[in-house]
């Protein structure tokens, strides 16, 4: 690779980690290549990239780049895989359900709206997030509950007083 390549490289990188919110770093190495096709199949399927990328050029983009990756960039060792989503847990989801049937990817990190995780075992906290779609909808529920109760004390509140006053008005 030439340092133009390189540096284009590095550039499409910065790119991508400012316009994201979700980035997991994972370790493929050891998947045959029908396995890792799987992979990115699933990966795919679930509206994730997937991109190995070299741990070096990884590391100046988090550099150049103006979020605080925090210990990410000292998880960059061996074969780096690049995770990007929309969804906070939609990378992990994709990891824990193809480890069912595989001993990989590993969760070497992972950088979910401006808070770092490092390790494999913080994998199932990063299942159990929330998406924002998932956060609006709980909040708009609890909205509405208080809101259907009066409705419905006021639907059955009116329905006993116009039985009391039908029992009044016949005696």
């Amino acid at each position: 690779m030439t340092r133009e390549e390189k540096s284009q490289v590095i550039q499409d990188l910065t790119a991508q980690l400012a316009d994201t919110s979700t980035i997991y770093l994972a370790d493929i190495s050891g998947l045959d290549a029908i396995t890792t096709s799987n992979l990115r199949r699933a990966c795919f399927k679930a509206n994730v990239q997937l991109a190995v990328v070299k741990n070096t050029l990884l590391e100046k983009a988090m550099e150049a780049s103006e979020k605080d990756f925090g210990e990410l960039p000292d998880v960059l060792k061996g074969n780096t895989s690049l995770m990007i989503a929309e969804a906070g847990n939609a990378p992990a989801k994709v990891i824990k359900e193809f480890r069912k049937k595989s001993d990989k990817p590993l969760l070497k990190g992972a950088y979910v709206e401006e808070s770092v995780y490092v390790g494999d075992d913080q994998l199932e906290a990063l299942v159990n997030i929330k998406s924002r779609e998932e956060l609006i909808g709980d909040i708009i529920t609890l909205l509405q509950s208080p809101a259907k109760n009066v409705v419905s004390a006021l639907q059955s509140g009116g329905s006993k007083l116009s039985g009391i006053l039908k029992t009044l008005s016949e005696k």
